[in-house]
């Protein structure tokens, strides 16, 4: 494991554990629902015409409207972090390779 790899994983991968439900909550999905106007708005809607008129269980939409409400569980956090670090690992690399 390289040394940037090492910084990466020790410091992204806390930082979007605590950001996730930030980002979740600044794209629409809040505590008290989807935000009228917002991008999750947006998704919503157009998964409902996809739909027929219905959110379908088990897509996006509604994976993310109830971690937007009561945070991310143990499971999603682990995945949105290990997802995060590995780009952050990826861009850590191409910075390298510009700089």
């Amino acid at each position: 494991m390289t040394t940037r790899t090492l910084v990466a994983l020790i410091f992204i991968l806390p930082a979007l554990f605590f950001a996730a439900p930030l980002v979740l909550g600044a794209v629409g999905f809040t505590s008290a629902g989807i935000a009228a106007g917002s991008w999750a708005a947006g998704m919503m809607s157009a998964a409902a015409v996809a739909n027929g008129g219905a959110v379908a269980a088990g897509s996006t939409v509604a994976v993310l409207q109830p971690a937007g409400v009561a945070g991310l569980g143990t499971a999603a956090t682990a995945v949105a972090a290990g997802t995060g670090a590995a780009i952050g690992g990826a861009l850590t690399g191409l910075v390298a390779i510009i700089i």
